[in-house]
């Protein structure tokens, strides 16, 4: 069940980490996290995109509510989510990217997919 882990943190921290991580996310294209992150950013992710799709006052103010810039809420409006206009779901992929150097932390690469 998605928004379960806590991942080691406070609420409050948990969720402006999850908020900066998908904010890359959709800045970037893709970013490189553990797996235990990419799986929890990726549920919020997609509900972000899902609400582009609908691209209302209520849904923008949502992502803006969510979303730490506004540049980035601009660009899920008007790039990212028309171009999964036909698409039901599934706008990531997780590539498992082996251990992290130092604390051996299974790390995976999250991305939008084309």
């Amino acid at each position: 069940m998605p928004g379960t882990r806590k991942l080691g943190r406070p609420t409050a921290h948990r969720m402006m980490m999850l908020r900066n991580l998908v904010t890359s996310l959709l800045e970037n294209g893709k970013i490189m996290t553990t797996e235990a992150k990419a799986k929890e950013v990726r549920s919020l992710a997609e509900k972000m995109i899902t609400l582009g799709k609908k691209n209302t006052l209520h849904t923008k103010r949502q992502a803006l509510g969510f979303i730490t810039k506004r540049e980035v809420v601009v660009k899920l409006f008007d790039e990212i989510a028309p171009k999964y206009a036909e698409r039901n779901g599934g706008y990531t992929r997780i590539i498992k990217a082996g251990p992290r150097r130092g604390d051996a932390a299974p790390m995976a690469i999250l991305e939008l997919v084309d």
